[in-house]
């Protein structure tokens, strides 16, 4: 009884792990959705506008102004930046089909639903995990790992019971006559009862290698379940270095970004006066595009460590411990569900330990 009920816990911990595998794999193709989108609507923007800048520079070329070095310098540089927008439309569009599969849903059925331009959720800038030991004891693969090491221990004592007699009591009654109109009378009744005894004395050999390899397997599942416990401590660990070090860069980035809007727009203003050469202007906005870029999959990057770090803390959007038998909800696919298992709130859990607020978008 032991044996299997620990083995039936063990499965349903392994269930709430894929779930929790499941859930952070929606968020985080949902994130490379918006990402993306993201991604394609600054180079469309940078495109725009050095297309104006093209125009500006083709009129001051046919009026005289500037040579055709200028010009062709200008249309370079659209058509570079129009060169990256098929290739992030195609990642979007294969992003988009990952997502719908994860839903079960045949690839471009979401198509609909998240044309829509939304920005990246952002995470909040601190998060708070909680002691280790609360960390321990909510993620499914650990709590697997000790139900499958408690079956194998009890499996020892059902080894080691072969070593003893078992007794037990057997009986039977009937009814036994010549004719069978003597069937119902007292004399016909017939019964027999009584104890048996079954002992492997012969087999003790056998039965102590037995208990042998079922001590080994006990050492195998004691080091399995030390091993999980190392690794999702490491993983909690990886992640909140990932997130923080990104938070860092993210900051740069708009540091960055805000500074090179100020020298296009300063580099245009020198150009149109004939205080600088367009190469400067060229230089400007191509450095704008780079620098928008990055920040755009920084912060897809910052949601995404948030998520993964959700993951190495087996969830933290529904306590999962075993003693609640409380199941998760994952009715629902709309982009809004979506959006919002993916920012969250700060809570408190059963066990009194922080999980992580992801913050508003």
């Amino acid at each position: 009884m032991e044996a299997s009920t620990a083995e039936l816990e063990a499965s349903e911990e392994a269930y709430r792990d894929v779930l929790v595998t499941l859930l952070a794999e929606v968020a985080l193709n949902y994130v490379e959705v918006r990402s993306f989108q993201t991604r394609l609507a600054v180079a469309e923007a940078n495109r725009d506008a050095q297309a104006k800048t093209l125009e500006l520079v083709q009129a001051n070329f046919e009026g005289g102004e500037v040579s055709r070095l200028d010009v062709e310098q200008a249309r370079s540089n659209l058509e570079s930046t129009r060169s990256q927008i098929p290739t992030l439309e195609t990642s979007l569009a294969q992003a988009k089909h990952r997502l719908a599969v994860l839903l079960g849903q045949p690839p471009g059925s979401l198509d609909d639903e998240l044309r829509k331009f939304k920005r990246v959720p952002l995470a909040s800038p601190s998060v708070a995990i909680g002691v280790p030991a609360n960390v321990v004891r909510r993620r499914p693969d650990i709590r697997r790992a000790e139900r499958e090491l408690a079956a194998q221990t009890a499996q020892i004592g059902v080894a080691t019971a072969e070593l003893y007699p078992r007794f037990s009591l057997i009986g039977s009654i009937g009814l036994e006559s010549f004719s069978a109109s003597d069937f119902f009378l007292p004399m016909s009744r017939v019964f027999n009862i009584g104890p048996t005894v079954q002992w492997n004395i012969f087999d003790a050999g056998r039965i102590r290698r037995n208990i042998e390899v079922q001590n080994a397997r006990q050492e195998q599942a004691l080091i399995v379940y030390e091993a999980a416990i190392l690794n999702a401590l490491r993983e909690v660990e990886d992640m909140l270095i990932a997130y923080g070090n990104e938070m860092i860069r993210r900051q740069s980035l708009v540091a960055a970004e805000q500074a090179i809007r100020r020298t296009v727009e300063i580099s245009q203003d020198r150009y149109r006066e004939g205080e600088s050469d367009f190469l400067t202007v060229l230089d400007a906005q191509r450095s704008l595009l780079n620098i928008q870029d990055q920040l755009a999959e920084s912060d897809g990057q910052v949601t995404t460590n948030v998520i993964s770090l959700y993951k190495a803390l087996g969830g933290g959007w529904e306590n999962l411990a075993p003693e609640s038998r409380r199941e998760p909800d994952i009715t629902g696919s709309d982009d809004n569900h979506a959006e919002n298992e993916a920012s969250g709130h700060s809570a408190k859990d059963q066990n009194g330990a922080d999980r992580i607020p992801a913050g508003n978008e």
